[in-house]
This record gives structure tokens, C-alpha cells and sequence, in this order.
């Protein structure tokens, strides 16, 4: 399975996955390479993601007066201080909703489409009516990353997605970790609801906790949907993204007319995952109807011509057995997404249901400081 790895980092915001990348060393092992570009989709065309000020002014994809209202809605992001009610021109971070920001600021619902879902990150339209701090951050995140990279927030690792495993493999090893590859599950070993063990080939590796995917035990988990997901190879990058070798474009969920966003990235040769002059391009969404393929079609319109393309439907799992008692730890299922965000907050859910603590990233900072001193930092 292929998916697209999103890692935001900057000084003051840094995204969870590089958070945890750096405090657990891991990326001793990986080298990373920049995403080209970062775009959104409106009314069936493409168009660069505005984050800056200069962009907002000059972007095609607001009316000259909704430019300048948006140029002053960054301004305000940007000087943004928690510190300085000065900055805060009268919103409350923990009671104005980000629908109240909105309408301060006049803002339209394309512009609120773009900002939530290609600029925060957001999968739903929920946030709206939550505390506007969090998408104030996030928006703050994207624009420092940006500055910090260039051409977008994004990296991807050199090798594709396959190193991020590696990388902890090799890690784990360091710390006395045994792995066993290629071996069958046949059984997870259980003694008075409690499990002991695992066996394979006839033989028990024996654990008090156990942590897996919902495939090795499927009576302890519940099906909550589905992912399309879309693999295309081609032999041209994306039009009208100025050639770039690799991208991100999001499609908002309201641009066409669906529940949940689609999300497309395209990566090349210059991240050593496809072949010189080949691209591969990668679509995805939640599935609504019965036709999967059919709801992808936007973004497959896009990538014309295709030269293959390998489509998959995967059922996404929930635990129903929250590992109490069992002391099982399932994780849920990948969703559609093209970053890791999710997939983070899996994580630490996982954390707090094993240690019986919240995941802090202060405290594990500290301790990789102790651990290796400034040299933690390189």
C-alpha cells in the first residue's frame, strides 16, 4: 500500500509526526526532499495555495475586494499573540468560534473552503464552530513552514514511504528490539481474557501487552467505512502547476458537492520513487456510494492522460475492545488522508491506553535531552 507522507515543521508549531521523528532519533536514518507545490481545487481548475500576503493580493482565486479582506485575515493570523491582547483586536482564542473570524474579517465561503481544508488541514467543516486558537495555529504552522521550505510546507522521504518503517526498525534494534519477519500469525495466545502471547509456527513469542493492526484480530474491532484510493502512472506532471516535480492539491468537499474532501498528491524521480521521466500520482476520499471510482473522477480529470492506473477499496476499522482488560492495543485503520495528523493522534491514543498516561511532547523531549544531550537537537 502507498500512502503520502505531509510532515509540517517550523520552530514554533512543529506538526506531530516530526515532532516524534526528532524526539525518537529516527531521522538519523531518513532524508527528506521538499514537496514543489501546494494547491486547492475550485469550480474544476487548480490553483496555488495563498498563504502570504503578496500571494493573497495576487491570487486568482478570490475577486479583487475579498483579496484584500484575506490579506487582512492573514495580517491579524500572523500577529497573533496570546501574549498581547493588543494583537487580538477583541476575539476571545477560547470563545470566538472560527465562523465569528470568518465573518469579522467578511470573509466568502470559497475563501473559508481553501483556508480550512488546504491551509488547516481540516476534514470537516466542524472546526467552524470550535475555538478559532486551533485553526489560528494551524494557519500559522503552514505559513512559517512555508517560509522555512520555499515552495511548500511539505517533505517527503527520499525511497518513499517504506523508509519511515525501516527507520524505526533500525532504531528499535539499538534498543534490544527483536523482530521477526515473514512469519504467519496463527494464534493470539489468551489466559483468563488476558493476553500472553502470540503464536506462530508452533511456536509462542510471549508479551503482556500486545499492539497490532485491526487485521490480526478482527473479533475486536468494527467497520466504519471505506477509502478509494487511486494509484495513477503517467508519463507528464499535473497541468497548470508550472511542471513542478511533485505536489499536493486538495479538493474541497463543497467544490464537488460531497461529505468529505479528495486528496491528490503526485511525487517523481526527484524523491526516488518512479522511474526518469514517470510520475505517480496518488487520489483518495472516503466512499459515499456505490461507485467508488466514479467519485475520484475530479481528480482523476486532472491527471489526464493516464497511462495505468491501479484502483483499491479498503474497509476502515475502529477497536471496539479499548485493551482494558485484554491488554490488546488495536490501532485504526489508514484513512484517506495525505498526511500523517491522524494517523499521529492514533498514536498517542495508543500510548495513553498502554502507559495508562497521556502522550506529552514536552516530557519526551526532556527525556531525549537527557538521553543525548544537545547533540538530540542535530
Amino acid at each position: 500500500m502507498f500512502y503520502y507522507l505531509c510532515l509540517f515543521s517550523s520552530r514554533l508549531y512543529p506538526g506531530q509526526l516530526v515532532r516524534m521523528l526528532l524526539i525518537t532519533q529516527v531521522t538519523r536514518y531518513l532524508d527528506f526532499k521538499v514537496i514543489e507545490g501546494s494547491f486547492v481545487y475550485k469550480k474544476g481548475a487548480i490553483y496555488k495555495v495563498p498563504v502570504t500576503e503578496t500571494e493573497a493580493l495576487a491570487s486568482s482565486l478570490m475577486g479583487i475586494f475579498e483579496k484584500r479582506r484575506f490579506r487582512n485575515f492573514l495580517i491579524f493570523v500572523a500577529n497573533y499573540d496570546l501574549n498581547d491582547p493588543k494583537t487580538m483586536e477583541g476575539v476571545d482564542p477560547n470563545k470566538s468560534t472560527m465562523r465569528d473570524l470568518y465573518k469579522k474579517f467578511s470573509l466568502g465561503q470559497d475563501v473559508m473552503d481553501f483556508t480550512g481544508h488546504a491551509l488547516a488541514l481540516y476534514r470537516t467543516d466542524d472546526y467552524l464552530d470550535q475555538p478559532c486558537i486551533n485553526t489560528i495555529n494551524r494557519i500559522k504552522l503552514y505559513s512559517e513552514s512555508l517560509a522555512r521550505y520555499g515552495k511548500s510546507p511539505y517533505l517527503y522521504p527520499l525511497y518513499g514511504l517504506g523508509e519511515l518503517p525501516q527507520g524505526f526498525a533500525r532504531l528499535s534494534a539499538i534498543y534490544g528490539g527483536t523482530y521477526m519477519l515473514n512469519k504467519p500469525i496463527e494464534e493470539i495466545v489468551m489466559e483468563n481474557g488476558k493476553v500472553v502471547g502470540v503464536k506462530s509456527e508452533g511456536e509462542i513469542a510471549r508479551c503482556k501487552q500486545l499492539i497490532c493492526d485491526p487485521s490480526y484480530i478482527m473479533d475486536r474491532v468494527s467497520k466504519v467505512g471505506q477509502v478509494v484510493r487511486i494509484i495513477c502512472v503517467m508519463s507528464h506532471p499535473i497541468k497548470n502547476t508550472g511542471d513542478v516535480n511533485s505536489c499536493q492539491i486538495i479538493i474541497p468537499q463543497i467544490q464537488v458537492n460531497r461529505k468529505h474532501d479528495i486528496y491528490v498528491c503526485m511525487i517523481s524521480s526527484a524523491h526516488n520513487v518512479a522511474a526518469q521521466g514517470k510520475y505517480v500520482a496518488i487520489a483518495s476520499s472516503v466512499v459515499e456510494t456505490n461507485d467508488p471510482e466514479k467519485e475520484l473522477k475530479p481528480a482523476l480529470d486532472l491527471l489526464e492522460p493516464i497511462e495505468q492506473k491501479f484502483v483499491s477499496i479498503s474497509d476502515q476499522y475502529a477497536p471496539t475492545d479499548m485493551g482494558k482488560d485484554s491488554q490488546i492495543f488495536i490501532s485504526r485503520t489508514y484513512d484517506a488522508t495525505t498526511h500523517f495528523e491522524t494517523t499521529c493522534d492514533d498514536i498517542k491514543d495508543i500510548y495513553e491506553r498502554a502507559m495508562g498516561t497521556e502522550f506529552d511532547f514536552a516530557e519526551m523531549e526532556r527525556t531525549k535531552n537527557d538521553i543525548f544531550g544537545d547533540a538530540g537537537d542535530q
